[in-house]
């Protein structure tokens, strides 16, 4: 017979809370029968409070966690009681959530599977189907979270979208900057989704907000200055810096088009078209990490192109202003804009006018030093989530794995 502190201990049941009746093996599955302690019973499961019994008790039975290689389940006599606020409902047991049929104990092992390994290993491992690896990981998110909403105490936030899915399939992500965690992830990333997490927030949160990051989108800015007009809107350097970059590779497009030599298509490039096609990487790097060879091509460019090379510098210059901090930062943007209006490379020339438009916006992120770097951190680890898993066929699955393992609340392996 087993004693109760083996039980507790293999199980991962409180020998207070239960007695233990006999155990059993039938057709290689290890059946233990516990009962209730009397304070323990008749109790509804969503309120906790003692209620009269709606039916006689009825045999059921609970996955627990394996001894050995035997699959073992918990079988007790549970019946139903009549709650006024909730109706007839199974009693609660102290070893299982309600409406479910696997140990808390077992659903906290694969909620850690599920976070360390791929769904299909974690179903290998524990005997179950990945559906079921996905139901349980629901329910110890909505049992961390216990009716919360997570979203208290937050003061700099960053919001930003990632395609989960083809056909352009997106989540609305929000983080906090300050606790570095995921606050908010929902299905959709559009005017309305970002109104709900608004409304969620409630004002008196919404007041609280003193800074907010962002990518620059429209929508995402005209949401943010409509429900947090508090809050300084922080554009992202990442992105700004991007704009520069898509702004040299048209210049280096044109420049490629003017000097390369017609061929068949299909063929590689010859002559100086293959020498700038090669030089590419050498205007994308960053100038500290060119080796040799891309030092080369750029002194090429300087050179024999000095258009190129012009918007080259152009760009540099943007990404070299974000370094800075303070009041040198925005004196640096403002020389910065005289000379992009200047340079008389049209591409340039529409960046400066897009770069004016965010002026607010991007001093603002130079001086308060908020950008979207955990932001898009959190999105890259969204993206290996759901590599690992293949995909999912339901987002729910998805943003429950997700806040598991970016909420803040990662399961630890219960030992």
């Amino acid at each position: 017979m087993l004693s109760r502190r083996v039980l507790a201990r293999c199980l991962g049941v409180d020998p207070r809370l239960v007695r233990l009746e006999h155990v059993e093996v039938v057709d290689d599955e290890l059946l233990i029968w516990l009962r209730p302690r009397v304070r323990q019973r008749w109790r509804c499961p969503h309120c906790g409070h003692r209620r009269p019994g709606y039916d006689q008790s009825r045999s059921r039975r609970w996955r627990a966690l394996d001894f050995g290689r035997t699959k073992s389940f918990i079988c007790a006599s549970v019946p139903r009681v009549r709650c006024p606020e909730h109706g007839v409902v199974v009693a609660a047991v102290p070893w299982a959530r309600h409406d479910s049929r696997h140990t808390r104990a077992f659903e906290q092992v694969a909620a850690w599977c599920a976070v360390e390994m791929s769904g299909a290993a974690a179903a290998r491992l524990l005997r179950c189907s990945w559906r079921t690896i996905g139901s349980m990981v629901a329910r110890v998110v909505a049992d961390l979270h216990d009716g919360q909403d997570g979203l208290d105490g937050l003061r700099r936030i960053g919001i930003d979208e990632i395609s989960y899915r083809r056909h352009h399939r997106y989540l609305l992500v929000v983080v906090d900057h300050d606790r570095r965690r995921l606050v908010h992830a929902v299905d959709g990333a559009n005017m309305t989704t970002l109104r709900d997490f608004f409304d969620a927030l409630g004002p008196t949160r919404t007041a609280a907000l003193t800074h907010v990051s962002a990518d620059g989108a429209p929508w995402l800015n005209t949401v943010i200055t409509e429900r947090a007009p508090g809050a300084v809107l922080c554009a992202d350097p990442f992105h700004v810096v991007r704009w520069a970059m898509d702004a040299l590779d048209e210049v280096r497009r044109q420049t490629w088009n003017e000097v390369r030599v017609r061929r068949t298509r299909g063929l590689s490039p010859t002559g100086e078209g293959k020498r700038l096609k090669d030089s590419r990487w050498a205007l994308w790097k960053n100038p500290e990490r060119h080796n040799a060879n891309e030092q080369g091509h750029l002194a090429y460019i300087a050179a024999t192109h000095p258009r190129l090379h012009r918007a080259w510098a152009l760009k540099e210059g943007l990404r070299t202003i974000f370094q800075l901090r303070g009041e040198p930062a925005a004196d640096a943007l403002t020389a910065w804009l005289r000379w992009a209006q200047r340079c008389r490379i049209p591409s340039f020339v529409k960046l400066a006018r897009r770069v004016r438009t965010y002026w607010a916006q991007i001093v603002a992120t130079l001086t308060h030093g908020v950008n979207n770097a955990l932001v898009e951190s959190t999105n890259t680890k969204i993206r290996l989530i759901t590599r690992r898993a293949f995909g999912f066929h339901n987002v729910d699955a998805l943003i429950a794995l997700t806040r598991l393992s970016l909420g803040g609340h990662r399961p630890e392996l219960p030992t």
